[in-house]
């Protein structure tokens, strides 16, 4: 039996905007839910963010002391030690400031630990120094004068995480 009534009763309740159907309270939730999770993504990458810059402050805190020595070959280190031949790095190059002041390393090494055979350059010397201000005077030193070793030419950086040099 056909029924006007009902067919009209059916049309107003599906597309009046003031009934709530089920199915719109479920997409309702689903849409709550999304902005919540995105919400919190955002929050997870802001955090991801702060712990990613305090590393890289942490890294050059630990790094702050520590000089670069570039261009040394391989296995000169070997005979009389990182330290040693820092020192007798300073002493070819800046006779007068090694005699001013007292050059306290605390540890010398090649970086990385291991040898890549693919890269022809060879690893870095990294020199740590008591003082920071010892550094500093290096490095301000070096960079008015061409460096060498045994007539090599090399430089001297200051050492920074990788994060920073980018």
């Amino acid at each position: 039996v056909f029924c006007p009534f009902l067919l009209l009763f059916s049309l107003w309740y599906t597309y009046n905007p003031y009934v709530a159907s089920p199915n719109c309270e479920r997409i309702s939730n689903l849409e709550d839910g999304n902005i919540e999770l995105l919400q919190a993504e955002e929050e997870r990458e802001a955090r991801l963010k702060r712990n990613e810059e305090t590393l890289r402050e942490l890294s050059d805190t630990i790094r702050r002391c520590n000089v670069r020595i570039i261009g040394i070959p391989e296995g000169e280190e070997k005979e009389k030690g990182a330290e040693s031949l820092f020192k007798e790095i300073m002493a070819e190059n800046f006779p007068n400031l090694v005699r001013e002041m007292d050059l306290q390393v605390t540890e010398a090494n090649r970086s990385p630990n291991f040898i890549n055979a693919r890269r022809p350059t060879p690893r870095h010397i990294v020199v740590k120094l008591a003082k920071v201000n010892d550094k500093e005077k290096i490095l301000r030193t070096a960079r008015q004068k061409k460096l060498t070793y045994k007539g090599t030419p090399i430089r001297l950086s200051a050492d920074f995480s990788a994060e920073t040099l980018q």
